[in-house]
């Protein structure tokens, strides 16, 4: 295998969320009769039981209407549109952002999170990585010729924190490592880190001058009334080492528009723009215009989108809980359940295909966030509240079918 070939073998999708279909299932052994039941796709959300925020379909519709001055911004933006974003992500996170030197606007969080690695790693650089943490930061360091070091977390641990262990994480900057990123609230395990985990982490970060990325995609999505502490308000880590990402496309069902922002170093943000310039020039110019109805939602409709959420995640975790055959913790923002099922007699990759063959429903394998992770999967719960439930129950009941 040429260096090429092996550069793209590790960025696999055939397990990726959406991508079940290339699962084959004439490569198991079928065994049981099919559980009935409305099919659900648990690898991501569903953006037709959670429609959009109010009038953004006009927002884009403005922009069509704007044509060429909306079509063609600047590569990081339109300077209008970065503006208003800067202040309102301003106002919500309590730090200071210039628009036109620490901001720029991408196609999806997953844009900026290629950009902002892309624009941190060379060859051979030794780069931090959660584990478990979302699938993609793992593959693209890997792209980029990274190093990966992997770096615990017990979220299993109930005392208020998402259990990170920062003793191996100043190991491993002692070591050498010069980027650390991770995704707060965790994805896939909804985890929030403790305002105590977020000071050591800034700390850490200035301590051995570690660059550090952040992914706050689910930070506007918190239950049970929890606080969210943002790495960019702590006045410990040089800002120039800090890059923090967020976007519309989850809470907001906004993910069909593909917008993702990244804010901070002016450094860092000017090579992501030059790179954003060869990749794919701009986010799409019409769909920015939709981030003038980001944070300026109707007054109650945040605080619905999450109580639906936080229900549906009760339910669920009811269910699960009352099952002998999973362990799960409850996720405290965000919409992902990572459930573990040791007890099974197949393995993992097989009954995810059981699952959607026998049950219609689709899952996420845990080995996509870890190669560690054989005995769990990602269950996105963004989904209708009644169709969630009897899907997570079709899951139990062929958990059980399949136990050793």
């Amino acid at each position: 295998m040429d260096l090429l070939e092996k550069k793209f073998s590790k960025i696999g999708v055939d397990n990726a969320p959406g991508q079940e279909m290339r699962q084959k299932s004439s490569e198991i052994s079928l065994i049981g009769e099919k559980i009935p039941g409305r099919p659900v796709d648990f690898s991501h959300g569903d953006v037709d039981a959670f429609e959009p925020i109010p009038g953004t379909l006009e927002a884009f519709v403005d922009g069509v209407h704007s044509g060429g001055k909306q079509a063609y911004t600047e590569y990081r933006g339109s300077e209008i549109l970065r503006e208003n974003v800067a202040l309102k992500l301003a106002n919500f996170t309590g730090s200071l952002i210039d628009p036109g030197l620490n901001l720029i606007v991408t196609p999806g969080t997953q844009g900026a999170l290629f950009l902002a690695l892309g624009s941190t790693i060379s060859r051979g650089d030794k780069v931090a990585i959660v584990a478990p943490d979302y699938f993609a930061n793992r593959k693209i360091v890997e792209f980029f010729d990274g190093v990966v070091v992997q770096v615990k977390m017990d979220y299993f641990k109930t005392n208020n924190c998402a259990g990170l262990d920062l003793t191996l994480l100043e190991d491993a900057f002692k070591d050498g490592v010069k980027l650390f990123v991770f995704s707060n609230p965790n994805n896939p395990t909804g985890v929030i880190y403790s305002p105590k985990e977020i000071s050591e982490i800034a700390q850490l970060a200035q301590q051995y001058g570690v660059i550090v990325i952040v992914d706050e995609l689910y930070s506007r999505q918190i239950f049970d009334g929890r606080g969210y502490t943002h790495l960019c308000a702590q006045n410990v880590i040089n800002p120039e080492n800090l890059i923090t990402i967020i976007g519309p496309s989850k809470t907001e069902s906004l993910s069909g528009y593909r917008l993702g922002v990244a804010f901070g170093s002016a450094k860092i943000i000017n090579r992501m723009e030059k790179l954003q310039a060869i990749v794919s020039l701009r986010a799409g110019g019409y769909s920015q215009a939709v981030l003038s109805s980001w944070f300026a939602e109707p007054e109650g409709w945040m605080t619905r989108r999450i109580k639906q959420h936080q229900l549906i995640r009760d339910d669920l975790l009811t269910n699960l809980n009352a099952s002998d055959d999973f362990e799960v913790r409850a996720p405290e923002g965000g919409s992902y359940l990572f459930p573990k099922v040791p007890n099974l007699g197949v393995p993992l990759q097989d009954f995810v295909k059981i699952l959607r063959i026998q049950a219609d429903v689709s899952v996420t394998l845990g080995t996509e966030f870890g190669p560690q992770f054989t005995d769990s999967f990602r269950v996105n719960f963004s989904q209708d509240h009644k169709s969630a439930v009897a899907a997570i129950d079709r899951i139990i009941k062929l958990a059980g079918r399949y136990r050793k």
